[in-house]
């Protein structure tokens, strides 16, 4: 890692936030002892982000997550692979189709829909751009507020994902946490 964490929140908001993170996954994350201690106002920007994930998007959470998932792998952000599977435990999804995302173009444990929600989010989030061709497959697969979903989800999770790679912000162990805390 390439900044020193720092443990104790230099705000009320962010030591209610640390308060609430050990209570809901069993540690603070360090993005917000590396990144957030030191930007306070990051404190809210997330909090805005995971109450619009939690209430302000229809697609089901399970889409979301293997969408997550499959650009944090992208992108190589071990931190956010740890969190969404830490999620998928705690939500009772499990993490099989997490651990089958690397052939998600072949594997039958994908349909028509998920595979033109991934194609979709690696092509945006490789590329910046997408192709007519893969547009046109999603259009099949998702409503136009669908579509603009999947977008928002694709550019938080790239938004994150550019917060922790740089910095070499590692997994924390969340998904173990969630399993032991299920067990």
């Amino acid at each position: 890692m390439r900044l020193e964490p720092i443990d104790r929140a230099p705000t009320w908001k962010g030591r209610i936030a640390s308060w609430w993170m050990r209570r809901q996954l069993g540690a603070v994350i360090m993005p917000a002892r590396v990144i957030y201690n030191r930007i306070p106002g990051m404190y809210d920007v997330s909090w805005s982000l995971l109450r619009l994930h939690r209430s302000g998007f229809r697609l089901p959470l399970e889409l979301r997550l293997l969408v997550q998932t499959w650009v944090a792998m992208v992108n190589e952000c071990r931190f956010c692979v740890d969190i969404a599977r830490a999620a998928a435990v705690m939500e009772r999804i499990g993490l099989l189709k997490l651990e089958a995302l690397p052939a998600w173009r072949t594997s039958p444990r994908f349909d028509a829909r998920e595979r033109a929600a991934l194609a979709y989010a690696e092509e945006a989030t490789r590329q910046r751009r997408v192709s007519d061709e893969t547009f046109e497959a999603l259009r099949k697969e998702f409503s136009d507020h669908e579509i603009a979903e999947l977008t928002v989800l694709n550019a938080i999770e790239n938004f994150y994902n550019l917060l922790n790679v740089p910095l070499g912000i590692e997994a924390d162990g969340l998904c173990a946490l969630a399993e032991a805390r299920r067990a």
